[in-house]
């Protein structure tokens, strides 16, 4: 059970989500296109305000600047149209966007996307984005704690409903432990540094936040996921709005095209220092990028793979799984009908890329013969 939140806490943490989302509920327009082939093509993805402007972050940030699906679209009298979204709110917010038919793709995370398709939004995983992110457990300066058994009784930050409360979970799993072993306090990330420096939380669960807090001296990292197995990683893939994906499969293919085009660049060893440049704008400095991708023991061009690998699949039916049996959802997510496989073999044919990375993975018989076919 969630602890109470200290009030000034609490109250600039509501506040500031509040007003982020009004803002950038703001940027959504309504379309419906009836069937009929879209005029519009809008993709949501996570983006952060950089010198006076606002900027994507991972493969949408190399989407967006090559051009090349713009292009591509006006060639068709197709628009491109672009949703910023704040990290602070951004998978509700992207679930909303689905849920009114106001955006056709996001990137966005696993946990939320799972929580849209129990509640009815029909989603497609069409395009996989790499093997995930890494999660902290930071503890507060002065407290003599090197694991999370040393915090059982303790108040711990845990943003709930966000990717990263599945490896949370599983860590306490593991562990031997229960979500009520612990004061679980439901805050905003950006509300954290706060609550670390004046003693009202012990810890605070963060993907790489975690890093940053650590640099500041406002905490220590004692855990993380890369000391665990692979599946334990949060992971954001390219979802479709299911209805926008089946009415318009040759929209969908170059949307996918795209992404599997920025994958391949962001892959190149000789481009790592501009992808990590690119992704802290507006984010994390540098060194904290970087920091967070090293010792993992993933390699680089791994680290932006779009195949639909085994670990992806079961990595899915984890998700859907702990989400159902921990009353987050009322329904059972069938993963076999979330993931979209149209896709990504013609993207990774069209760019000369078969072979490029692991293999796929063999779709289940029932998922292949259910699977609506590409015009």
């Amino acid at each position: 059970m969630a602890t109470r939140k200290p009030k000034s806490i609490k109250a600039w943490a509501i506040g500031a989500v509040v007003l982020i989302a009004v803002v950038a509920l703001a940027v959504f327009q309504f379309r419906g296109n009836g069937g009929a082939q879209s005029k519009t093509v809008t993709i949501a993805g996570i983006a952060y305000p950089f010198e006076g402007r606002q900027v994507y972050n991972g493969l949408t940030g190399v989407v967006v600047r090559d051009g090349w699906l713009k292009a591509e679209l006006a060639k068709r009298g197709v628009a491109l149209a672009l949703t910023p979204v704040p990290t602070a709110v951004g998978g509700p917010l992207i679930n909303e966007g689905f849920s009114g038919k106001r955006i056709d793709f996001a990137a966005y995370g696993d946990f939320p996307a799972i929580i849209a398709v129990s509640g009815g939004v029909p989603l497609r995983l069409v395009a996989p984005m790499g093997q995930g992110l890494h999660s902290y457990l930071v503890v507060r300066n002065g407290l003599a704690a090197k694991s999370i058994a040393d915090l059982k009784g303790k108040r711990i930050a845990l943003h709930r409903g966000r990717p990263w409360e599945l490896p949370f979970s599983k860590l306490l799993d593991a562990s031997g432990f229960k979500q009520s072993d612990f004061k679980i306090v439901n805050i905003n990330p950006a509300a954290t540094p706060a609550a670390l420096a004046s003693g009202n939380i012990d810890a605070a669960f963060l993907l790489s936040d975690g890093l940053l807090l650590e640099q500041k001296g406002a905490g220590r990292v004692i855990w993380s996921t890369k000391q665990a197995p692979a599946d334990w990683r949060m992971r954001a893939e390219l979802f479709g709005r299911g209805d926008f994906v089946d009415d318009n499969p040759e929209l969908t293919q170059l949307v996918v095209n795209a992404y599997v085009r920025a994958a391949a660049w962001s892959a190149q060893e000789a481009n790592r220092e501009r992808v990590i440049h690119d992704s802290a704008r507006g984010s994390m400095p540098v060194e904290i990028i970087a920091r967070d991708y090293a010792d993992d023991g993933i390699p680089w061009r791994e680290r932006f793979s779009p195949t639909f690998t085994a670990e992806l699949v079961a990595h899915y039916r984890s998700v859907a799984d702990y989400a159902f049996e921990r009353g987050l959802v009322r329904n059972k997510v069938d993963v076999d009908k979330l993931i979209d496989r149209r896709f990504v073999a013609p993207a990774l044919r069209d760019a000369k890329l078969e072979g490029f990375w692991s293999p796929t993975a063999p779709a289940p018989a029932q998922a292949q013969a259910a699977a609506p076919k590409a015009s």
